[in-house]
């Protein structure tokens, strides 16, 4: 951006106003040439010989405070300019010249006030006009900063310095286009102006035009190759075009001509960040990535200490790093110097989540929405946190804000018809057809379906839109209900749909008190009962039958939900059962898995859960007790009324409540959680303990 105030030669050459000593007019001639030729040294030596002679020469104090700015001695340049107005208020240039001076010492009221003593003496003088808007701009004072940019701009259109600071006035005010517009008519005064072209691409960029703010950069570097934070803001720019590895290129160039460029290893370990979600799930860059933000985060900390968005990105890398108290700590940092800071107030109270510290969490994220009430992720993120807790009246209606989080996946479907709140369907004839329709994943539309056998008996004909690999368990469960799959607004429109409700708003009709849970049926889900028969026949030979899964790909809470093949090592050690894997994914991988860690798993190769769900269905039913992680397979068995142990971590999924071994979602359900995080050998050593209980009973 262009601030610079502007002292021009015709303000010095109109500063001679009084009657001088005759021998001073030519030496003053002499110094003024030399000034204004750039030989400072010279002019300087020149007009204190001048004062030597005359200590009352006006123009000689003005001029020697001018060359005393363009030094560096700003000091001195507003004493002189000072002295020189003592003896005559009557020039508008010294005035606007000791404004120049204020202004570099950061005194900007008082330039302000020098500034416009110029102009009731010189109301045309553009430079003092230009300098003027520069002060309020300073200051946050735009609107006054942009009418005297303009007034400037009416008396010399060719001041390419104006059109660079209007043009960083509009793009503040929201106005890029206008801004694009100023930047280019700089530019076309004077091509080879570096801070224009950089201006440039800031207004380009803030209209997501982010090619042409990159080419724009580009020109910029090309004036000035040595400008490193002129690097980092190209680096940003690709950064948001993904680009990484050349915003990787302009942050290391950065650094090299700045090494300690705060700002460069804030963005270097945002791109650390954005390269570790781009890497794949199990990938051990994965780890290194991570760790390498942390290390350019603290670096940034080190140089900067006071850089609120430093504390609060490391916050959330530490977070995914699973370094809780350490999150906890960087996002207080954050807090502590930007207290209006919402998302750290909302990325804190998931960290609170996370320790067990649920009454904290909801502090927090409250607050969060005190500050941005219009802040979707974490009105969803309290919802969640209500439902934990187990205040279902009000986390379900919270709930229903999910549609506009970015944490939820499931895009809301645009159907004409409205939502409906409970009630029968009525047409003239007969009861009208409601639209219900699967949200999120498998598991949750599994979950979600132990509500339909309540929606079905409020009388209305109903259609269930759900995951394909679903249709035939449902359509055998609900044989009242039209089961489809890929159930658009035209086909909804064809079938004379009366209203819609996605499954997951079920609860906040049906669920609202823990008690409203003896609704759920157990089983509320019908397995092929021949297709079972036929697995336990194929598997049985004596031993109990228990299957078990213990990985998920989900990439944001997979890593602490899953648990290595080998952790289990004791419970196959165990006699009198046959392991049956109930893991979905690539079948040589599974093998490989189970090969690698001693596993006695049974892997079956006629079951793909990513082809259908009714085939894995009867596999389920058909184990005399499962045992698994939090994922698809855990609402399965729980939703066909099978006994199913759940792992869960310690901070678990919402839907499991808090401090519960019970849940009231599946009666056949236990959980076993982890007593601290990350620890699945206190688990692994219950359910051990446990499954050694049932296998002693007679």
């Amino acid at each position: 951006m262009s601030r610079t105030s502007h002292l021009s030669p015709r303000q010095q050459k109109q500063a001679h106003r009084q009657e001088p000593i005759p021998i001073v007019l030519g030496i003053f001639a002499n110094a003024l040439e030399h000034h204004q030729r750039g030989r400072l040294a010279e002019a300087e030596r020149i007009y204190r010989q001048i004062l030597d002679l005359d200590p009352r020469h006006a123009d000689s104090l003005h001029l020697l405070g001018v060359l005393a700015h363009q030094v560096g001695r700003d000091d001195a340049a507003v004493d002189l300019i000072g002295a020189a107005i003592t003896l005559d208020k009557r020039q508008a240039a010294y005035h606007s010249n000791l404004g120049t001076a204020l202004q570099a010492q950061g005194r900007l009221e008082e330039a302000a006030d020098s500034y416009h003593h110029a102009l009731a003496l010189k109301p045309d003088l553009a430079e003092a006009q230009m300098n003027l808007g520069a002060v309020y701009e300073s200051l946050g004072k735009r609107e006054m900063a942009e009418a005297h940019l303009r007034r400037a701009l009416a008396l010399r259109p060719d001041l390419a310095e104006v059109h660079v600071n209007l043009g960083n006035i509009l793009q503040a005010q929201g106005k890029f286009d206008e801004a694009v517009a100023s930047q280019e008519r700089a530019l076309a005064l004077k091509p080879e102006f570096a801070e224009a072209w950089i201006n440039h691409a800031n207004a380009l960029q803030a209209q997501g035009k982010l090619d042409s703010a990159v080419a724009s950069y580009r020109r910029a570097l090309a004036l000035k190759p040595g400008w490193a934070e002129l690097h980092g803001n190209l680096g940003n720019t690709l950064l948001a075009q993904n680009k990484l590895e050349d915003a990787e290129a302009c942050y290391a160039q950065a650094l090299t001509l700045k090494p300690e460029f705060a700002e460069a290893w804030y963005n270097l370990g945002n791109l650390r960040q954005a390269q570790n979600e781009l890497d794949t799930p199990g990938n051990s860059g994965k780890q290194s990535k991570l760790l390498e933000a942390v290390a350019c985060y603290r670096r940034a900390l080190q140089l900067k200490p006071h850089l609120p968005e430093a504390h609060y990105n490391l916050g959330n890398t530490l977070h995914t790093l699973e370094r809780l108290n350490e999150a906890a700590a960087s996002f207080e940092r954050a807090l502590a110097l930007r207290p209006e800071y919402a998302e750290a107030h909302y990325n804190l109270g998931c960290v609170f989540e996370d320790l067990g510290r649920l009454d904290e969490a909801l502090r927090s994220i409250a607050l969060a929405l005190e500050i941005k009430p219009d802040y979707p992720q974490a009105s969803f993120g309290q919802a969640l946190a209500q439902l934990r807790s187990g205040d279902f009246a009000t986390g379900w209606r919270n709930y229903e804000c999910r549609w506009r989080s970015p944490d939820h996946d499931t895009p809301w479907r645009p159907y004409p018809q409205p939502l409906w709140r409970g009630e029968q369907l009525t047409t003239e004839t007969q009861p009208a057809r409601l639209l219900l329709w699967g949200e999120q994943g498998v598991g949750d539309e599994i979950q979600f379906a132990g509500l339909i056998p309540e929606a079905i008996r409020t009388g209305n004909r109903i259609t269930l839109d759900c995951d394909a690999r679903l249709k035939p368990l449902f359509a055998r469960t609900f044989p009242e209900v039209e089961v489809v799959s890929g159930f658009g607004p035209a086909e909804a429109q064809a079938a004379a749909i009366a209203a819609h409700l996605p499954t997951g708003s079920l609860p906040g009709l049906f669920r609202t008190t823990e008690a409203a849970f003896a609704a759920t049926k157990s089983p509320y889900l019908q397995a092929d009962p021949e297709e079972r028969e036929r697995f336990r026949a194929h598997y049985g030979d004596g031993r109990r039958l228990i299957g078990l899964a213990w990985h998920t790909k989900n990439q944001k809470t997979g890593r602490k939900r899953s648990i290595g093949l080998k952790s289990f090592a004791p419970l196959f050690a165990l006699a009198g059962i046959r392991w049956i894997s109930l893991q979905y994914g690539d079948f040589d991988a599974l093998e490989e898995q189970a090969a690698a860690a001693g596993a006695p798993l049974l892997i079956d190769r006629t079951v793909d859960q990513f082809a259908g769900m009714d085939r894995f269905a009867a596999q389920v039913a058909a184990m005399d007790q499962v045992i698994t992680i939090d994922n698809s397979t855990a609402h399965l068995a729980g939703a066909l009324g099978r006994p199913v142990w759940l792992l869960a971590p310690f901070a678990a999924d919402w839907r499991w409540l808090e401090k519960r071994s019970d849940s009231p979602w599946y009666p056949t359900l236990r959980l076993f959680r982890q007593p601290r995080p990350g620890d699945w050998q206190s688990v692994l050593e219950s359910v051990e303990s446990a499954l050694t209980g049932t296998l002693n009973c007679p």
